[in-house]
């Protein structure tokens, strides 16, 4: 029987936002945190939010006016009971209203005050707004992405909002639990993105500067870039594509005898790189000779590198054939984190019931939904007592112990 989640009895209260927040929020509820996220109150004359959050899987949300002293003296007993507090907004936003980081640490010294931005709060670009594209392309990340020839381009909004940013907040908020332990003491944590996709380029970064063999040439003309014909993409003649990283000597010779091509002298001329656009032209050829289909079975259990570039659709339709499963992002054998899939059978799959739409299809979280739950959890309020419930939000009684 496998122990609670790893974050089991902390609480998260997480400020409504767009992407890397509310992705920094999912990583801690799927490790068995009490998330609370904080929305404004929806009227029925409310117009609808932009764009939907569908990453609210194990949260659950309070409806609140923030521009009420009533709403900030709750979010102030909130916060009171919380370890972690997730500020997705432009410096200086939570401070206007009251909910800065000196106020809130004031109130409870061990809670762990985490803020993300895109920019960097101490430079030039602080006040500014931006999105994914904008902090790649001033960290330098954005120079690096694309083929020979072509306009940089941006691997949609997964390399700063997710990665660099929800995730690498997510470290900080570890880092500090850890720290909190010795201590007893909670922190402000701050990351962005620009610094966040900044560190996760690290090694095309410094190869670049050292002028190794791996990153010494322009965008798209290198060994992992696209700049390499073993390294690349290839459709096949179905219109489907396959995935080749044959880099090391031993895995080039499976995927030339997959292809039937060995013995042609490409084993002796894959490093000459005046060979590299025949050889590119060859495997075009070659990998649209055949289906898709028809290449992973030649490729199947060889260590030629060589796999299928799957689609969404296929793997929820073909979730056990491929692989499919959504699954945690890491397995923690004793105290696994809570399952996508329904069904987990085992610690690889996380534990508990798993979730509508099994990580395929994304389920919103209405403001208010579940707040309540949150309310007598947390502070021991019942509706009636200490608040009601008006125009969608949260009304706190004057009566309420604040």
């Amino acid at each position: 029987m496998p122990g609670q989640p790893p974050l089991t009895g902390l609480r998260v209260l997480e400020f409504a936002g767009l992407a890397p927040g509310p992705f920094a929020g999912l990583l801690l509820a799927d490790a068995g945190a009490s998330v609370l996220r904080i929305d404004r109150p929806l009227s029925p004359n409310s117009p609808p939010p932009p764009a939907a959050d569908l990453l609210t899987r194990h949260k659950r949300s309070l409806a609140l006016n923030l521009k009420s002293p009533s709403a900030i003296k709750l979010i102030h007993q909130l916060a009171s009971k919380a370890d972690i507090l997730i500020d997705p907004f432009r410096p200086g936003v939570l401070e206007k209203l009251g909910l800065g980081p000196d106020v809130l640490l004031a109130i409870n010294p061990r809670l762990i005050y985490a803020r993300l931005t895109g920019f960097r709060r101490d430079g030039r670009f602080a006040h500014m707004a931006g999105h994914d594209i904008n902090y790649l392309s001033i960290s330098g990340v954005l120079s690096l992405l694309g083929r020979k020839n072509a306009p940089p381009t941006p691997p949609a909004n997964l390399l700063g909002d997710f990665a660099g940013g929800g995730a690498m907040l997510v470290l900080g908020i570890l880092l500090a639990l850890l720290e909190r332990e010795r201590t007893g003491k909670g922190q402000v944590v701050e990351a962005n993105m620009v610094d966040g996709a900044g560190y996760l380029a690290s090694f095309a970064r410094l190869a670049k500067a050292s002028g190794t063999p791996t990153w010494d040439r322009p965008r798209g003309e290198n060994l992992l870039d696209s700049g390499c014909p073993y390294y690349d993409t290839y459709q096949t003649k179905d219109g489907g594509w396959m995935a080749v990283g044959a880099l090391e000597p031993q895995f080039f010779s499976e995927l030339l005898k997959g292809l039937g091509l060995s013995g042609q002298g490409w084993e002796r001329m894959r490093y000459d790189r005046k060979h590299w656009p025949e050889l590119r032209r060859v495997f075009e050829e070659t990998f649209r000779s055949k289906t898709r289909a028809e290449w992973e079975r030649v490729f199947e259990g060889t260590d030629a590198c060589c796999t299928p570039v799957y689609e969404y659709d296929e793997l929820l339709r073909d979730s056990k054939e491929k692989e499919g499963e959504q699954r945690p992002p890491v397995t923690l054998k004793e105290t696994p984190l809570l399952a996508v899939k329904k069904g987990a059978a085992d610690a690889s799959q996380g534990q508990g019931p798993g979730v509508e739409g099994e990580g395929y299809v994304g389920m919103p979280l209405a403001p208010g939904e579940g707040g309540e739950e949150i309310l007598r959890e947390w502070l021991g309020w019942m509706r009636g007592k200490e608040y009601e419930i008006k125009d969608g939000g949260v009304l706190v009684k004057e009566k309420a112990k604040l």
